[in-house]
């Protein structure tokens, strides 16, 4: 068990190692739509990049759900094979997002050891992720 301060300075050094390892500009927050976002993940139990829908305009987050919904096909079979697309998702805090996402399971922030194998993933499935929003951009912001 770790202590909180513990756990903030592990997230911190890991977060600090995965940029001194794979220093590049990610999209992330840039994607030009409003309140979509490309997000890295790592936490206890599982490590994830995702593609997150948080506009609060139900509208337009079913409008730019089914655009990435019509591409859906394209991600699966030439980028993401193992991406999960989940339309409704509650987040701890009620927030109500839509998010296309990949994860890695059984690794740990916590546990060093899985660090390095964690760190791949995110940037290879990041990078792909980035690569399949680069070529379809034009379609998902109109």
């Amino acid at each position: 068990m770790f202590s909180k301060e513990e756990s903030k300075r592990l997230r911190q050094e890991f977060w600090i190692s995965f940029g001194k390892s794979f220093p590049r500009k990610w999209i992330l927050y840039q994607t030009k739509i409003k309140d979509c976002s490309f997000k890295f993940h790592f936490d206890v139990h599982t490590a994830m990049v995702s593609i997150d829908i948080e506009t609060q305009d139900l509208e337009k987050r079913i409008e730019l759900w089914e655009k990435f919904s019509a591409l859906q096909n394209i991600l699966k079979t030439e980028y993401l094979p193992e991406v999960i697309f989940e339309e409704i998702l509650v987040l701890e805090n009620g927030k109500e997002i839509s998010r296309i996402f990949v994860r890695k399971e059984n690794v740990s922030i916590h546990n060093k050891k899985t660090w390095q194998e964690t760190m791949v993933f995110l940037k290879d499935n990041m990078s792909l992720l980035e690569a399949f929003f680069e070529e379809y951009k034009d379609m998902l912001q109109d």
